[in-house]
């Protein structure tokens, strides 16, 4: 009887899953390995509440390949010695993985199909469209996102056939046995993010079908970080608890069903979110050093003041502007941020503080569920100015005009920063600016109760306009 190993890596899901189906397809038996990655686990860069949302999503798949006959077989450690110790065990034919575009990632798998005495088969799945197969006519990668979206809009959209279904049953060799799966950091029970498929699904489905589906507005509402109006799929994308190709088949469902233009409008701009993600896909995949440094090289130069004091303000929430503490306590409480509030507190971190944009992109990692190098990366770059297609240097967000725009009312303010609860609308954003009789019928003494700001915005946005002009790329 033909086994294979399916080697689950950023793919947590049972629907929709090419390398699972590849595995069925050409064996009987398989042996459903997760492998715990010291690298991985124990880098500087694995925050602990990701970890816990890992660790809850692998006993909800064990669950689920419970049900069908199944279960997952944990192990720990170097993962081309233990896929080539479970090959022996096994007796396996091939081990079958979904392929993976981070720099760590291609490395690890060219060691493990050097090590192992059977193929290593990478399957698609973790991007719509493949990094490698959407090019420039002179088969160069595309750089900026405007094209890269016309391309990749020019191929046939998802359809229904191509979601592959969850097996019924699955046959895993009995002798084989696993390590426990870790039970801690264990994930909140009550937190806003219970992990696995299944709850991928149902947020899948509540956000995209429906005549009063949230995608429909998506476009007009998405800023607003006081309005639940985005899909908060982003965890499950990360893990693959979702394939991002199921997702695209749901915008595009949303699409034809949509009654008017501007429920249109919304689901088209919703579907620009999951280009966006294939195309910082393409950019780790094609341009691997940005990684580690600037995608314009010659901003790599400047000159950063790496105040590790403002630093420390900023990862606290205590920078004196509201809505840029607003949104550092949601990270810190939830482990998500809205994508508003993700650009307006890089902007700051960056262009305010003048500190180097691989503090804050290191930092979300630590504190993200859905902390994905490439995202991640390609946003920081995009804020600080760096990057591809990046916001120009010369735009620099103001932390209390992004206030007053997106959250004129302070309801998000005050969300997530009780000590301003009862400060009246007018001083909501600058509430430095409140007369000292009104700070204290607010209980809110700046500089006791709540920080002044730690820095002047108009003087530092001409610091870092100069720090830039200096090393300009033409």
């Amino acid at each position: 009887m033909a086994t294979a190993i399916w080697w689950i890596r950023r793919d947590l899901r049972l629907i929709d899953n090419q390398a699972l189906t590849a595995a069925l397809t050409r064996s009987a038996q398989i042996v459903p390995c997760f492998v715990l990655d010291p690298r991985l686990l124990n880098s500087s860069y694995a925050g602990e509440r990701r970890k816990a949302f890992l660790f809850a999503g692998l006993r909800m798949l064990d669950a689920d390949l419970r049900r069908r006959g199944g279960r997952l077989i944990v192990r720990c450690g170097d993962p081309a010695a233990v896929l080539s110790r479970l090959a022996a065990e096994s007796g396996a034919c091939a081990v079958y993985a979904e392929r993976d575009y981070s720099p760590y990632a291609r490395c690890r798998d060219e060691a493990v199909a050097r090590a192992l005495p059977i193929p290593l088969v990478l399957t698609d799945g973790l991007t719509i469209r493949r990094p490698d197969a959407l090019l420039k006519d002179d088969g160069t990668p595309y750089t900026v996102f405007t094209p890269y979206s016309r391309r990749w809009r020019s191929h046939p959209p998802v359809r229904p056939h191509e979601i592959l279904p969850a097996p019924d049953r699955l046959a895993v060799p009995e002798s084989i046995v696993g390590e426990p799966i870790p039970e801690q950091p264990h994930l909140d029970d009550a937190g806003p993010f219970p992990s696995g498929e299944a709850e991928a699904q149902a947020r899948l489905r509540r956000f995209t079908t429906g005549d009063e589906a949230p995608i429909y507005a998506y476009a007009r509402a998405r800023n607003f970080p006081d309005l639940d109006s985005t899909s908060k799929l982003s965890p499950y994308l990360r893990f693959g608890m979702l394939s991002a190709r199921q997702a695209a088949l749901a915008a595009y469902r949303a699409m034809e069903a949509a009654p008017n233009a501007e429920q249109r409008t919304g689901v088209e701009s919703w579907l620009t979110e999951l280009i966006w993600r294939d195309f910082y896909y393409s950019i780790l995949y094609h341009f691997p050093h940005v990684a580690r440094g600037c995608f314009q090289r010659a901003y790599d130069a400047i000159a950063w003041e790496n105040n590790p004091t403002h630093f420390a303000a900023w990862c606290a929430g205590l920078t004196g502007y509201p809505f840029i503490d607003a949104a550092m306590r949601q990270l810190a409480a939830t482990g998500w941020m809205h994508n508003r509030a993700r650009m307006a507190v890089a902007s700051f971190l960056v262009k305010d503080l003048l500190i180097d944009w691989r503090w804050g992109e290191k930092w979300f990692m630590q504190m993200l569920l859905d902390g994905d190098l490439a995202a991640n990366n390609g946003g920081w770059q995009w804020s600080a100015g760096v990057g591809t297609d990046a916001a120009p240097y010369f735009r620099i967000f103001n932390p209390t005009a992004q206030g007053q725009k997106f959250d004129p009312q302070g309801v998000y303010i005050r969300r997530w920063i009780p000590e301003l609860r009862l400060v009246p609308d007018r001083y909501i954003h600058e509430p430095w600016r409140m007369p000292r009789s009104e700070q204290m019928r607010a209980g809110c003494v700046i500089g006791q109760d709540y920080p002044a700001p730690i820095v002047d915005h108009a003087v530092a946005r001409q610091r870092v306009l100069e720090a830039y002009r200096r090393v300009r790329v033409p």
